[in-house]
């Protein structure tokens, strides 16, 4: 896969409303319950190109300023490694911070399913990637030159006249029920930002339509 680095241009110009500083990347409870609600979407469908799907990660310091952004760009798209990981290149992969699948098996016979918790996870993870113009991801300073690097993603979908939509992926696939949230050592989520997402997967999408996964 042959994928360019790109020089992100304007950084000054823009300022999003940034994520709480927390020990984690979640939105500080009571904050929107729609994460897709934080970023500014006339920038972000600013950086799709024609053919190519473009990747932008931002990193922000403790306090919520962007301290560095870096853009790739590739005409064969981004591809799962893992349920909840990507490569961006051979140097880096990006890990969808405070989600994970279900453990071993599950079935969902209206989706036509059978099989591992991880390959499920990893095939919607893949559907998400593959579809998105533009992946926008963003982490703290403190990720910035690590190989493996948490984050939250954003993912830019537009069909011609059917679809114009930015939406957080973490919160598509836990809506879907194809990841759910982690846990704390000491049992609060580390997303509480999902948390409606996880309900909405609950009724019964995903892995949620196994009674097995339900008493995990």
């Amino acid at each position: 896969m042959k994928i360019r680095k790109v020089k992100i241009s304007k950084i000054d110009m823009y300022r999003f409303r940034a994520m709480c500083c927390a020990a984690s990347l979640t939105v500080c409870q009571g904050a929107s319950a729609s994460a897709a609600s934080q970023v500014d979407g006339t920038y972000v469908r600013s950086l799709a190109a024609p053919g190519k799907t473009v990747l932008v990660i931002e990193y922000y310091d403790g306090q919520k300023s962007i301290v560095g952004r870096i853009g790739f760009a590739s005409a064969n798209g981004f591809q799962p490694v893992s349920p909840t990981t990507f490569n961006v290149d051979d140097r880096v992969s990006l890990q969808l911070f405070g989600v994970e699948p279900c453990q071993g098996d599950m079935v969902n016979r209206t989706e036509g399913f059978a099989g591992r918790c991880d390959d499920f996870a990893k095939g919607q993870l893949a559907i998400k990637l593959k579809a998105a113009r533009v992946l926008y991801c963003r982490a703290f300073v403190s990720e910035q030159g690590a190989r493996s690097q948490d984050v939250t993603c954003f993912g830019y979908y537009h069909y011609p006249g059917t679809l114009d939509t930015i939406d957080n992926i973490e919160e598509q696939l836990v809506s879907l029920g194809a990841l759910r949230l982690s846990k704390k050592a000491g049992g609060g989520v580390l997303r509480p930002d999902l948390v409606q997402a996880e309900k909405i997967g609950r009724g019964g999408f995903g892995m949620w339509a196994d009674p097995r996964v339900k008493s995990q």
